[in-house]
Parts: structure tokens; sequence; C-alpha cells
């Protein structure tokens, strides 16, 4: 086979890769605030402003006639401060309040900090209403006041305010040019909140996106015995006398003709069933009328067959729920197929792992083994598992057990070595070890040169390794064999971020991923990480946008909010603070 799989491991760079070749941080995992790779002057500008104009309400210099209300202004201040210190809340909250009630209006400062100070002690009785309507006050007066900021964003939080406390929380690490790690764990924390909270309202509302015909053809090669493409290489060779190696989903006839689902339903021929037209359909990529035609033969026949494939085609376009009902419903019927069981399987246990029902999806692929052992397809997806679950033992015993059930399935061959590879490095094995490895990939490349995957996972060893030429050459040949591999450009445009700091040219790459698939939900997450790191905040959040729409589960589409929210938070922030973004890196 020369397409490769798609499952997570080896979709491409792991998220905190990515974060770290455009210079974010990991201990937020997200796109990267903006300034975090500046620490730039302006930021520590900001930030010494206003502290400097805090330190200076202490030293306030009013005019000879306001003197009298200030200085009495200031003594219930700091009474208000011993009854705070002495837990007497209520008290303290008395003295802030006659602090404000007699202080000039031309004390901005001072009048800035007792409401700040009032906002304190509402905080202390839990009165999380008051103290964002305190501090309001406190940073209307001063909108660089980082406590305020803080205080209002931690009180906005508990109330439930996600969006405004993240806006606070923004602001908060930019004006301490983002050396605090409170307010980074905080920012970071209440993002992947938000994220959740917008994925649960927007996951079941959202319309289920077919992805391109490539993803297709690469989901369905990551199998060595799937049902469905065993069934169309058996009406093909019938029809043809070809060899049952050949897969038999293929190409448009028109390679200039532009990817697009049909709308209209295929003209079917006289006497065919439903069913005929859906393997007409999967044979030409005519995907658009598979799950209708698929319901069409379940309700008629209640054909297996008919309803795993309509199962499969809800995984594709995001549907989890929905697929693993279909899956639930297959697994009851009696006298199914031990192939058509294990592949079921298999695919709603890959589907529980996504939902992070780890115990389930364990469970599934137990039953499978105990259904059909000699599938290679069980072994080798559960060696998927068992490497995102950091088990790697056991993933290379499954790599190795999928290979002897296989020999010959090249894309099982190269995850085999690749989790060798993640092996050698988690346990800190001698550098013989790593090069052992990297020499089995080059045979492996010599055995099955069109097999793309072989390239893209050598690849990316090879850029772990900081061999960044020869890495790229290998993503460059990649591309040879798989023109339409959209993730192989991003990770060639990745590499290059990382090799030489090239943002333009990688965004230029990552851009040509989307020419090629513009349903890619890799590339628009990562070129909108880039585009926040460049300073275009707008282009971004168009991006993040369509990312969010091609997402397959709830957990991507939490992932991508947050990196929206993230977006969306800087930018109103930056015109608030009327603080210039960057152009470029610094």
């Amino acid at each position: 086979s020369k397409m490769a799989p798609i499952e997570n491991v080896s979709d491409g760079w792991s998220r905190w890769q990515i974060a770290l070749a455009v210079g974010a941080p990991v201990c937020l995992g997200l796109a990267g605030l903006w300034l975090m790779r500046r620490r730039s002057q302006r930021a520590s500008e900001v930030k010494n402003k206003a502290v400097e104009d805090v330190e200076n309400s202490a030293k306030p210099k009013p005019e000879v006639a306001e003197k009298e209300p200030l200085e009495k202004a200031q003594s219930h201040k700091n009474k208000g401060n011993k009854y705070f210190k002495g837990g007497k809340y209520d008290q303290a909250i008395d003295c802030y309040t006659k602090a404000i009630e007699v202080c000039p209006d031309i004390n901005k400062q001072e009048i800035s900090t007792f409401y700040q100070n009032r906002a304190a002690a509402y905080e202390q009785l839990k009165s999380f209403s008051s103290v964002v309507e305190d501090c309001t006050k406190a940073i209307e007066l001063n909108n660089r006041y980082i406590k305020a900021l803080f205080r209002r964003a931690k009180a906005n939080e508990h109330i439930g305010n996600l969006s405004t406390c993240l806006e606070d929380c923004t602001a908060v690490c930019i004006l301490e040019s983002f050396q605090n790690q409170t307010s980074l764990v905080m920012a970071d924390r209440v993002l992947k909140q938000l994220g959740r909270v917008k994925a649960k309202e927007a996951y079941n509302s959202r319309e289920p996106v077919l992805p391109a015909k490539h993803f297709i053809r690469i989901y369905f090669s990551a199998f060595a015995n799937d049902p469905i493409i065993s069934m169309l290489n058996k009406d093909k060779n019938k029809a043809h006398n070809t060899s049952t190696e050949d897969i038999v989903i293929e190409g448009p006839s028109d390679d200039s003709e532009p990817e697009k689902d049909r709308d209209e339903t295929p003209e079917k021929l006289q006497g065919n069933t439903p069913f005929d037209e859906v393997k007409r359909c999967l044979g030409k990529e005519e995907y658009s009328n598979i799950i209708r035609l698929c319901t069409e033969e379940y309700q008629a026949s209640q054909n297996p067959e008919a309803l795993l494939v309509k199962a499969t085609f809800h995984l594709l376009q995001g549907q989890g729920h929905t697929a693993i009902a279909d899956f639930d419903k297959l697994l009851e019927m009696d006298n199914l197929d031990k192939r058509i069981k294990s592949n079921a399987l298999i695919k709603r246990g890959s589907l529980k792992l996504q939902q992070t029902k780890e115990a389930e999806a364990i469970e599934d692929f137990k039953k499978a083994v105990e259904v059909d052992p000699e599938n290679s397809d069980i072994y080798h997806h559960r060696g998927q598992l068992n490497l995102l679950l950091d088990k790697m033992d056991d993933a290379v015993k499954d790599f190795e057990h999928a290979c002897e059930l296989s020999p010959g399935f090249a894309v099982a061959e190269a995850q085999r070595i690749y989790t060798k590879y993640r092996n050698a490095m988690r346990t800190m094995m001698a550098p013989t070890s790593i090069q052992e490895v990297m020499a089995q990939f080059e045979k492996l490349l010599e055995r099955f040169p069109e097999c793309s995957e072989i390239y893209t996972l050598y690849g990316q060893t090879l850029s772990e390794q900081q061999n960044f030429e020869k890495a790229d050459d290998l993503f460059v040949r990649a591309l040879k064999v798989d023109p339409e591999n959209a993730n192989c450009f991003v990770h060639r445009g990745l590499l290059l971020l990382q090799w030489k700091q090239d943002i333009e040219g990688a965004a230029k790459l990552i851009e040509q991923a989307l020419k090629v698939d513009d349903k890619c939900e890799f590339a628009y997450e990562t070129l909108g990480t880039l585009e926040v790191q460049r300073g275009h905040l707008d282009r971004a959040i168009e991006l993040f946008n369509k990312a969010i729409r091609l997402s397959k589960t709830e957990i991507e589409m939490a992932h991508l909010f947050s990196l929206l929210e993230a977006a969306v938070a800087q930018h109103s922030v930056a015109e608030k603070l009327n603080v210039k973004l960057p152009e470029g890196m610094v």
C-alpha cells in the first residue's frame, strides 16, 4: 500500500511540538500568547508603568486645598487594612467605603486602590459579584491595574463568566510580560475549561462534514483486512480478474477535476439494490449518498455489511455517537461474520478512546482478539491505542504481532519501527539503539518505496534528532509518492520553522496543504497558530473557526475552541491596552 493511516500518532507532530516550533510556552499548550516569545521591551514598560502608578498612589502630591480630605481617605484606608488583616472584613469594607466617599475625585489612583482593597474584602466574604463591580471601578480609573484585573478574573471564574475571566487573565499575562507562573497557569486552566464548555454547546449541533477523498483513502489503507475493502476487491476480481491486493477505491478519472462531494443521486442501473449502488459509489469515490443508501439497504434486508459501511462513514464525518449506536446494533446481530465483528470492535474501540473511555476501548480490543485472533488489524490498531496511552512495551508487541500476521503490510511495519524509536527515546537507550532504528527505516524504504507513511514517520524521527536536512528530503520524497497528502505539507512547514525559524516559508507550505485539501483540519489549526505568532489575529480567528467546523470529536473541538478563545482574548486586550501586535518573528 502507498497510503498511510490517520491515527493520531501518525497524523503529524503532537500539539506540544507545534507549540515549541512556534515558540509558545509548553505550560499553556496552546497557540502561544503572542508576547510569550517576545518578552518585549514594550510589555516590560507597560508592567513597570502599572507598578509605578500603584506605588505613586502612596505618595500623593495634591493641591494644598485637597490635602486634608485625602489624608482622611488614607486614614480610613489604613484602618481598613488593619481590619482586613484581623479578618474583620465587614468593618474593613466600611472603612474602604468611607475612604472612597471622602477622597477627592482628582486622586484617581488612590480611589482605584480603595476600590481594589474593598474588592479584596468582598472576595474573602465570597461576594464575587461585588468583587467584579469594585474591580471594574478600579480598572476604569487605571486600566493597567494588575491586582484588580487578576482579582476580577478570579471572581469571574467563580461566577462562571469564563470569556470575561480569560480576557482579564490575558491582560495580566501581557502586563507581567508572561513572567508570573500563577497567571499563566490560570490562563491555561480557563482556556481549557472554556474550550470544553464551547465544544459541548457546539458539538451536537455541528453539521457533519465528509473529509476529502484522500483522507478516506488513507483511512481504509490503515486496515489490511477491512471487510469493506475486501468486499470491493472481491467484486472487482469477479469483473476484471485482478489481484486481491489491489485496493478498489480509485481516484477521479480526470485529475484536474476539483475534489467535491456530489449531492446528486447517481443514476441507478435497472434491478440494482441500494447496496449495489453503495459498492459502485465506494469504487468511484462518490461518497455523498453512501449513508442514505446504506440506510435503505439495511431497512430492506438487515444487511450487516450495509450497517458496517454506514457506521464507518458516520465515524468519518465526525458523528461519533451515531457511529457507536450503529456498531452496537451490528454487534448484537446473530451469526455475524467474525471479520465484520472484529472490524466493528476495532472501530468502536478507537472511537471510545477518542471519547476518553479508555477501559471500554481496551475491552473492545480484547473482545476482537477473542472473536478473530488471526486478524492483524486488531493488533495494529491496539498498538496505536497503547502508543497513545504511553504503554510502549505493549505497543511494540502488538505491532510485531500485526507484522507477523500480515507480512508485507508496510503501514504496520512503519508503525512498529516508529514505536521502537519512541521506546528507545523514552528509556534513554544508547545512541546505537537509535541508529539501529534508523537503519531499519532505511531497509523498509528499500522494500516499500511507494509507502508515504514510512517517509513521514522516518522524517519525524530525524527531525527530533536535529537532522533537519535529511528529514526535509524525506518529506519531499513522501510528497512525490503521495502528492495529495496535505499533512505532509504541514510537516514540512513545521520542520522549516524548527530548522530555520522561517515562519513565512512555513506558512506558505501550510497554505499549499490547504490548496491540496481544503478540509485539512490539521493545516487550519497549525496555520492559525502561526498567524497568532505573526500577530495576524483576525486571520487566526478565521482559521480556527474553519478547523472547528471540520473537527471530528468533542475533545478535538474543545482544544480548537481553546485556541480560538485565546486569539479572541488577545485581540480584545491588545486593542484595550493599545499594545501594538508584532509583525513576524522577533
